[in-house]
């Protein structure tokens, strides 16, 4: 396969449409368990990878008309080169093709704009491969050094976490000073490493175990490596970084539902996610799972841990299938579209220094030049594809003052208006650029939501305000919190709404004398108490209110939130915010 500035723009536009899709598909489907959508997810990435050989394998569709190309198929002749005559003697134009070139050689002959387009792709994607490859290497090392686990405990955990979860193959478990906390990896021959510090945590190793042991089973390392190759060859698509970032994120939601569903109290495992992620590991170990979240998204895998109401649990057979079936009926049509256009060019043409600088005439026609460079047959074959208009290419110069042909292809892809351009600048500012807005765009954030939501937080991102349009916060909601808490952030209000707090939730709890200032403790209290059941036994002591229902007791003081829950085996889960009032008695003295 010969590596084109055509091929790759084709690619380009291909994997930013599936790439979008394959994220609409997870907003369609966010009703249904972390592991149900991260087989869309990764069946997606998957997709995303082999558009390549797909493209070139499968048999070319081309459904758009021949009359809608006319004018690039019919005019796609070299142009001619007029020879200066000598005195007396009349003027003859000749072929481009026939005309003969001086004799005398350039010293420098500077590179094509395709040649150049393939380098400026192939040298950012060798780099990632390398560190990819790089850290592989470094995993397997690490295990050369490392040394077996023989405490009994562990080993009895681990023993126990293979029963439950049917899991018949040898699993190695290793201990490594390297490390700052748990790490697996491995299809074929998986390892669990562990750190010192967690070995020393006997307490953990059922929770830590049950989570490692999941991905593994899950054949989780495969999925990530599918993750990065995908990031690695599309590495210009923000789409595909996005959907690589949520694909990792619901493989760890997964891994904690297995943990959940170990009969291991939410409490418990949402402690050990805060500690663990004091002590994540270095960037390097970009090839392997951890307990450790990540600082972006610990706040999200705590609040889902705590809420007893969320949707947990396996892939049933039939929704992988039909998940299976979704993706690869987009995928197949989308790697097999081509345009009767592109064929004809691919036939006829023969490419040339005057050809490449002249645009495709015709009423109507795009303008030869973009942004100062030469537009080629290959930028003007794109920008028709999606139906790019010389009345766009204005605009978008106006809205961006810079434009290249790739980016107005994806800005139309994604139906990124001037108008829209102006109105989420408006409200980000203008060092918000044509990529962020390209992915703004594709998840659904209109620039009405997002005016509605830096209202409320001028401090909030685009990254925040996707966060917050994913769980459902609503500018009624926004309001609604905000007569109870006048300075509450979006940050806030998305972890209220993830864990179903209500304006009736937070009067219930005032009227009952619960001291809750703070967004905190309003999802503290609801997360250990929840929202089923009677309403709590509340008791008032020196500067503190105490709920009790159900075996959980919240204690309500002037700086905070001490919660905690009597476990079935005599253990005792806590969660607290802020500088919370200590434990006056026993959980469940009453």
């Amino acid at each position: 396969m010969v590596l084109t500035a055509s091929l790759l723009t084709s690619l380009a536009l291909k994997s930013l449409v599936l790439a979008g899709i394959t994220l609409g598909l997870l907003r369609l489907a966010k009703g249904r368990s972390p592991a149900e959508r991260s087989l869309i997810a990764h069946f997606g990435l998957l997709a995303v990878l082999l558009l390549p050989a797909a493209s070139i394998l499968l048999p070319e569709w081309a459904p758009l008309p021949q009359q809608m190309f006319a004018a690039e198929a019919t005019t796609l002749v070299m142009p001619q080169t007029t020879l200066e005559p000598a005195a007396g003697v009349p003027s003859v134009a000749v072929p481009a093709s026939d005309a003969v070139a001086p004799v005398a050689a350039a010293p420098f002959v500077a590179p094509s704009p395709e040649t150049l387009a393939v380098w400026v792709y192939a040298l950012p994607l060798a780099v990632m491969f390398g560190m990819m490859l790089l850290a592989v290497m470094r995993l397997f090392a690490m295990r050369r050094r490392a040394e077996v686990l023989v405490d009994g405990a562990w080993l009895s955990a681990l023993a126990g976490a293979q029963r439950r979860m049917g899991f018949k193959h040898g699993t190695a478990l290793l201990v490594s000073e390297e490390l700052r906390s748990p790490i697996s990896w491995g299809v074929l021959r998986p390892t669990i490493l562990l750190d010192p510090r967690a070995v020393s945590a006997v307490g953990d190793a059922e929770a830590i175990i049950a989570h490692e042991l999941a991905h593994v089973a899950r054949l989780d390392w495969a999925k990530l490596l599918i993750a990065r190759l995908a990031c690695a060859l599309f590495w210009f698509n923000p789409l595909v970084w996005m959907l690589a970032r949520e694909s990792h994120q619901l493989r760890e939601e997964a891994a904690d539902d297995t943990v959940l569903l170990a009969d291991i109290a939410g409490s418990d495992y949402a402690t050990l996610l805060v500690n663990a992620a004091r002590h994540d590991n270095s960037g390097t170990l970009i090839a392997a799972h951890g307990v450790a979240p990540a600082k972006n998204s610990l706040r999200r895998r705590v609040v889902r841990v705590l809420d007893a109401n969320v949707r947990r649990g396996p892939v049933r057979t039939g929704w992988g299938a039909l998940s299976l079936v979704a993706v690869l009926a987009i995928a197949a049509p989308l790697a097999a579209f081509t345009t009767i256009a592109t064929r004809a060019v691919d036939d006829a043409k023969t490419p040339s220094i005057g050809e490449r600088h002249v645009g495709v005439g015709g009423k109507g026609a795009a303008p030869q030049h973009l942004a100062g460079k030469p537009l080629t047959t290959d930028d003007l074959i794109a920008m028709k594809a999606v139906g790019v208009t010389p009345a766009e290419l204005a605009q978008s110069r106006d809205s961006h003052g810079y434009i290249d042909p790739d980016s107005a292809v994806a800005i139309k892809a994604t139906g990124v208006t001037p108008e829209y351009v102006a109105e989420m600048r408006g409200v980000f500012g203008n060092s918000v650029t044509a990529d962020d807005l390209i992915g703004v765009r594709a998840v659904g954030v209109d620039a009405s939501y997002a005016r509605a939501m830096r209202g409320l937080d001028r401090r909030a991102d685009l990254d925040e305000v996707i966060g917050a349009r994913a769980v459902g916060v609503t500018p009624a909601y926004a309001q609604e919190m905000r007569a109870y808490f006048p300075h509450v952030t979006l940050d806030d209000l998305t972890s209220m709404r993830a864990t179903g707090v209500t304006g009736s939730d937070i009067r219930t709890m005032r009227s009952s004398g619960m001291n809750v200032s703070e967004p905190d403790d309003v999802v503290a209290v609801q997360a250990v108490l929840g929202r089923r059941g009677p309403p709590p036994s509340v008791t008032r002591g020196p500067g503190t209110i105490r709920a009790v229902r159900d075996g959980a007791t919240a204690i309500i003081g002037p700086d905070g939130v001490y919660a905690s829950r009597r476990n079935p085996d005599g253990t005792v889960s806590t969660a607290i915010t802020r500088n919370p009032p200590p434990p006056d008695d026993d959980p469940d003295d009453e």
